[in-house]
């Protein structure tokens, strides 16, 4: 608003000729220069709190997916209704060697959040990249060596193996013993119930197997 007024008044002072008129614009001229002058300058506004006020609603964390793999390229399907219908820059991706989290702003006011850590294998961030499609987001991860993944994380690899060491031994009774303690453990009754009568009739059969016959 000042520099409109500062505008004005020079304009008004190239067309004035009577020197008291010229000298009242001068003085109005270098008034208005000097509030200019000593105006404060507009506070940036702190990023993180921008990027947050645009946001709005709330965030949701994506837990749900679906995975596949070509040779070059793995691919993580993410379900939201209507991403579709967003501008593409609401949708983004970052990525880095053995990461990558996805942000999605206001869909049907909320924001959606995911993200993977301790990828299996590294990826190459330059070749990776997001496909929206209809109610779906494909996050695109570029494989840096052609080879098969067993898995997406280091985490869940280890967790497999783990899980395999348990039932993997060198005794296969006892392999056998594991996989039903597991069995019973995350049973309903009935699951118990039925456990619990195939093992006295083991036992039973083992008894009389151990009974010498009569000669």
């Amino acid at each position: 608003q000042l520099q409109k007024d500062l505008e004005e008044v020079k304009e008004l002072l190239t067309k004035a000729t009577r020197k008291r008129v010229r000298d009242v614009l001068g003085a109005e001229k270098h008034k208005l220069e000097m509030e200019i002058k000593n105006q404060p300058l507009p506070k940036p506004k702190d990023v993180a709190e921008e990027e947050k006020s645009s946001l709005g609603g709330y965030t949701v964390k994506i837990n749900n997916y679906g995975w596949d793999q070509s040779d070059k390229f793995v691919k993580i399907y993410i379900s939201l209704n209507g991403v579709q219908k967003l501008p593409a820059e609401n949708v983004q991706v970052n990525f880095t060697e053995r990461s990558f989290d996805l942000l999605v702003k206001n869909l049907n006011g909320k924001n959606y959040t995911m993200t993977f850590n301790n990828l299996l294998k590294p990826i190459s961030v330059e070749g990776s990249s997001r496909k929206i499609k209809t109610d779906t987001v494909l996050v695109m991860c570029k494989k840096k060596r052609e080879e098969k993944w067993d898995c997406l994380t280091q985490v869940e690899k280890e967790s497999k193996e783990k899980e395999k060491a348990a039932y993997d031994t060198t005794d296969p009774s006892e392999g056998l013993m594991n996989i039903l303690k597991k069995m019973y453990a995350e049973g309903d009754d009935e699951m118990k119930r039925t456990i619990n009568k195939a093992w006295v009739e083991s036992r039973e059969k083992q008894y009389k197997g151990d009974i010498p016959m009569d000669i």
